[in-house]
């Protein structure tokens, strides 16, 4: 799964590495702990230009009546995402990239035998080892709020996204079995293909082993309002 996130590069960097364009002249401020509800970059594919948008993460459905169904859809499981009613439509037309300077996961230890409690479970932040952006997969919804009556007014349509996520590889799989889908550069056009229905299976493996690195850090990241670099700096090794 994939419940937080860090996002702070800036607008300018996050262009140059996908080859979008800004869509707007909005600029989020750097951002160490992205939980869902929250706004975020994400590329897309629209009117045959490459696009970088601000939406917030939480997919609300085309059909849903209530939008606060987008606090349950932050993350699509690939194994389903082309199935599920929440998130087909977005699938074949829709898909996105949004791009993060890492992830968090939480690693659970196993219980004490002697004192039968479990230990309280350990975030790790996990980052590309080179250095570079991620490109996560995502989906993009567009939901039109039948409260408001003019097309024009900004608040009319709500733009939305989840981040699909598939099986942990090598030693990520013993932190957590589930991380982000990322789409490689060779595959970013296709898969942002809004034309092509059924990306191709080749695009939707899981990171090459090797190519993230993973460390522990302070569990001050359970908490969204702490919010700065001190999150991500690694912990003394024991």
């Amino acid at each position: 799964m994939c419940g937080r996130y860090v996002s702070a590069a800036k607008k300018s960097a996050i262009s140059r590495q996908f080859d979008a364009s800004p869509a707007d002249t909005y600029e989020l401020a750097p951002d160490y702990n992205v939980a869902p509800s929250k706004k975020v970059y994400a590329v897309m594919n629209r009117h045959d230009e490459r696009e970088l948008k601000v939406i917030r993460w939480g997919l609300i459905p085309s059909w849903a009546k209530d939008p606060k169904i987008g606090s349950r859809m932050n993350n699509a499981r690939l194994e389903t995402a082309a199935q599920k009613p929440s998130f087909r439509a977005a699938w074949k037309k829709r898909r996105a990239i949004i791009p993060a300077d890492g992830y968090y996961e939480w690693y659970s230890s196993p219980v004490d035998p002697v004192t039968a409690k479990k230990p309280a479970k350990q975030p790790y932040y996990i980052h590309p080892a080179d250095g570079s952006l991620m490109a996560m997969a995502g989906l993009y919804e567009i939901w039109r709020d039948p409260t408001v009556a003019n097309d024009d007014d900004p608040e009319a349509f709500r733009w939305t996204c989840a981040i699909l996520t598939t099986t942990s590889t090598d030693e990520l799989g013993r932190i957590h079995d589930r991380m982000p889908l990322l789409v490689s550069p060779e595959n970013t056009a296709e898969w942002l293909d809004p034309t092509n229905p059924a990306p191709a299976p080749e695009l939707l493996v899981p990171a090459a082993p090797g190519l993230l690195d993973a460390y522990p850090v302070s569990t001050m990241v359970n908490k969204v309002s702490n919010n700065n670099a001190s999150l991500i700096e690694p912990l003394p090794a024991e």
